[in-house]
């Protein structure tokens, strides 16, 4: 079995474990190495503006915000912006902050017609550790992944 195949059933098995209704979970490492591995794979970053701009970016990622930046109001456009940009065909994996938003992303993806979405556990900076701050536990950034301040 290639690493491809075997990436893609480890998070499909976690999506069905924790009853998720898209096609896989993963963590961000296996995210960036699907990334690599399918040259058709589409990373979509559904933080904010500010949050890009702020924190950092993650190259080559497609930038669709999920919450509009101020204000926090749902992007009445996601989903038009996301079939502007994104193929229904390709692998598509979703991230966000914490992995919040990313699911809530996949899951609205999945139910217009994006037949192979993924939710990245973890997100952009991580949980929070018991200090309240993120980038020291898990996520993207602290995994060593590939990102530039914005």
């Amino acid at each position: 079995m290639g690493k491809l195949t075997e990436i893609l059933r480890l998070s499909q098995a976690r999506a069905k474990a924790l009853e998720l209704p898209y096609e896989g979970a993963l963590t961000p490492q296996e995210a960036y190495e699907l990334l690599q591995l399918a040259p058709g794979a589409k990373l979509v970053d559904v933080r904010t503006r500010a949050e890009w701009d702020w924190v950092g970016r993650i190259p080559g990622a497609v930038e669709i915000e999920w919450n509009q930046y101020p204000g926090g109001v749902r992007n009445p456009n996601f989903l038009a912006e996301l079939k502007r940009q994104v193929d229904h065909e390709s692998l598509v994996f979703f991230v966000c902050r914490s992995g919040v938003r990313s699911d809530g992303a996949a899951r609205l993806a999945t139910e217009n017609g994006f037949g192979d979405c993924f939710n990245v556990l973890e997100g952009f900076e991580g949980d929070k550790d018991a200090n309240g701050q993120r980038n020291k536990i898990n996520g993207w950034r602290k995994a060593g992944l590939p990102w530039h301040q914005g």
